[in-house]
């Protein structure tokens, strides 16, 4: 290639490279929430966070080893999880598809070709036989990008690619709260069990109490069936949390990918080490970092460089064919001196009239407006999930207390109605209604404690905290502050 040709291809590439864009340029909307995450009232006190949420590893943030060991195992083995690398890892590649549309590809090709002209048709009346080798080395259909219309089609590429990163990050928030949140489930209804077993041996003395009363003549028989009915209603409630316990463990050990060992698993919410207590923080900017926001705005980046593409689609286009090679009617001759050919042919298209070409443009504006709105929407949503998990926060303290009070009396109201039952100075009506607000007491309070450790786990997940990868043993012995002094 002569000195002329390489300084030709320099500055084609160099314009490839560093031409022209026509997507407008990118600037963040303002978030359409309140600048601050609410505070007072039902959501507490405004606590400032030092380290937000999204920085805390969800090994420093859950305390319960088992708990640990279960999501580690979760990060592993999940299914909908490998599903979410894997879309990266296309994702990826179809960006490398994309970015490679901006640089020529070379092709080589070598063909023979043989053939036979029968005497009519020779011009000297002869038949004769032809032969033609080649070897060539070229550039088919090469679009130099003047107007950026391939620059946009790769940065809108990128965006795809880095939103589902951004998914994938998503996906692994979400597995590791629902590990967590599944796991405390089941420590709940295993109490419930243990609650509804207590309730039938209950039941049952009282049934016996009553059966006893009845044959001395002091009972009256509808007390006997009575009492019957609570007893089987026991049993039912046992029989419903062995079910809801056996489902418990079948959703854990899908979320985890694999078979659970019985003994890693709580037997009630006392055996389950709560997690660390986490400050929310007072500027609503934090939510900016959610996954699930920062998906919705690379789409709306993609979105954006769409609309350079659709733009470009008015200017021309310009490709380039072109070819170096040899060729000559004998294979030994093919690469002696004379028997170089080449070849070189631009192509300019100029749109003048194609419908398709404004359809095009008027889809790319109106897709950057979709994901505005969904980036949006996806602001909206992350500032009430926040808000709803700081209501809870603020308020579940006072709910437990004034039902473990209400346990506390009703327990009480149960032992007198009791007492005066085989005193015979109350109906045994008395003493059904107290034992079914007893049991229906004791279970609120079971909820609520389930509740107050399942919102320290959503508060943490509409932050953004959880989506890491397990950390080694050394990673983790070299973190030794603890969540509290760095919250």
């Amino acid at each position: 290639m002569s000195k002329g040709n390489r300084l030709l291809v320099s500055c084609v590439v160099a314009a490839v490279v560093g031409g022209c864009t026509m997507a407008p340029k990118y600037q963040r909307p303002e978030a359409p929430i309140p600048t601050t995450l609410p505070s007072g009232g039902a959501y507490g006190p405004a606590t400032e966070a030092t380290v937000p949420a999204s920085e805390i590893h969800w090994q420093d943030f859950f305390e319960d080893e088992r708990l640990r060991e279960l999501i580690s195992l979760a990060l592993e083995n999940n299914r909908d999880l490998r599903l979410a690398a894997l879309n990266v890892e296309r994702a990826r590649a179809m960006y490398g598809v994309q970015r490679a549309e901006l640089y020529p590809a070379l092709d080589a090709g070598a063909g023979m070709t043989r053939s036979r002209t029968p005497a009519d048709l020779s011009r000297d009346g002869a038949a004769s036989t032809s032969n033609q080798f080649n070897v060539n080395l070229g550039v088919v259909q090469w679009e130099i990008d003047f107007f950026g219309r391939i620059r946009s089609f790769k940065d809108a590429a990128l965006q795809q690619y880095l939103a589902t990163e951004e998914a994938r990050r998503s996906a692994n928030i979400l597995l590791v709260s629902n590990v967590a949140v599944a796991y405390m489930r089941l420590a709940a209804d295993s109490e419930n069990l243990k609650l509804a077993q207590t309730t039938l041996e209950a039941q049952q003395n009282s049934l016996d109490l009553v059966q006893r009363l009845f044959e001395q003549g002091v009972a009256q028989e509808i007390d006997v069936h009575r009492a019957r009915t609570q007893v089987d209603s026991a049993r039912a409630e046992v029989a419903r949390y062995r079910q809801l316990i056996a489902q418990d463990v079948n959703a854990l050990e899908l979320l985890v990918g694999t078979s659970i060992d019985r003994e890693k698993l709580p037997v009630d919410l006392t055996d389950v080490v709560p997690p660390a207590e986490l400050a929310a923080g007072v500027s609503s900017e934090v939510l900016l970092l959610r996954p699930d926001v920062q998906r919705a705005e690379h789409q709306l980046m993609a979105a954006n460089a769409n609309i350079g593409a659709a733009r470009a689609a008015f200017f021309p286009r310009i490709s380039l064919t072109a070819a170096i090679g040899t060729a000559s009617n004998e294979l030994d001759n093919l690469f002696t001196a004379g028997s170089r050919t080449w070849n070189f042919a631009p192509q300019l298209v100029m749109p003048i009239f194609d419908a398709r070409v404004w359809a095009a443009k008027r889809v790319a504006d109106v897709d950057q407006d979709i994901a505005l709105a969904e980036y949006e929407r996806a602001i909206q949503n992350s500032f009430r999930e926040v808000a709803d998990a700081l209501a809870v926060r603020g308020t579940v303290d006072e709910q437990l207390a004034a039902q473990q009070s209400l346990v506390d009396a009703v327990d009480a109201t149960y032992r007198l109605s009791s007492r005066r039952y085989e005193e015979g100075l109350d109906s045994y009506l008395s003493v059904l209604d107290a034992q079914r607000s007893l049991y229906s007491a004791q279970r609120g309070l079971v909820e609520l404690r389930f509740a107050k450790l399942a919102n320290q786990v959503t508060l943490y997940q509409v932050l953004g905290g959880g989506w890491q990868p397990a950390r080694t043993e050394d990673q983790a012995s070299a973190t030794t502050q603890p969540v509290e002094a760095r919250s």
